[in-house]
């Protein structure tokens, strides 16, 4: 496999676990299955936020991606991109063992009552806008790959090459909410998937956060 292609691969997994994204999806599903919502509905509606979702990371992958190609920034960018990804890592690490870490990445308090009126709303506008806002809020919590990966595609791709890994890394960044919104068709599986996550969330970031420290070592190294 190509190198370019392992690591936007690897980034692309790890962003995808974040709890945000799939947290909002889950929250969502459960409140139209409250509704008696037809399985047909709730697959749009999901369709329309996850799609959303994707639009926005790769907007923002475009912007940063241009900005990087027009003013030539030098290769040392990628290298300090692993570096953020290191310190991402880390941070998320001590946030998951030591219960009262000051610092968390995660969408802001504030932006809860937002997104939950956005969510109550249920219809295919109101949708758009929260796979919007979930990106934006989320951005800071999940970013931390998305930039490194940017970085690393300025030095070793052309924008055109760049605009098709951007393609490929948001295409598994929604993967897992995709197979969510498949698997969870009744209260009882959604349980069941929320009931997993609740139990293995901390396991999952734990790892997560470790192979992200070792994937910015790779980034640095081979960069």
């Amino acid at each position: 496999m190509d190198l370019n292609v392992f690591i936007v691969t690897s980034a692309a997994l790890l962003d995808s676990i974040n709890p945000c994204a799939i947290s909002v999806l889950l929250l969502t599903i459960g409140f139209l299955l409250s509704l008696n919502k037809a399985r047909s509905e709730i697959n749009k509606i999901g369709f329309i936020y996850i799609g959303s979702l994707y639009l926005t990371y790769l907007f923002i992958g475009l912007g940063v991606l241009q900005a990087l190609v027009f003013f030539g920034f030098p290769h040392m960018l990628a290298k300090v991109g692993a570096f953020i990804l290191f310190g991402t890592g880390l941070i998320n690490l001590l946030g998951d063992l030591i219960p009262h870490f000051p610092i968390k990445l995660k969408i802001p308090n504030a932006a809860h009552p937002i997104l939950a009126r956005y969510m109550k709303k249920s219809t295919y506008p109101s949708m758009f806008v929260l796979g919007i806002l979930v990106g934006l809020f989320e951005f800071p919590c999940t970013g931390g790959p998305y930039l490194t990966i940017l970085s690393l595609l300025h030095d070793k791709a052309s924008f055109n090459s760049g605009l098709l890994y951007l393609l490929y890394y948001n295409i598994i960044f929604v993967s897992p909410l995709i197979i969510i919104l498949i698997m969870a068709n009744s209260k009882i599986v959604l349980g069941k998937v929320g009931d997993w996550r609740k139990k293995y969330t901390k396991r999952v970031d734990i790892v997560s956060s470790i192979l992200m420290m070792v994937l910015s070592v790779i980034i640095f190294l081979t960069a």
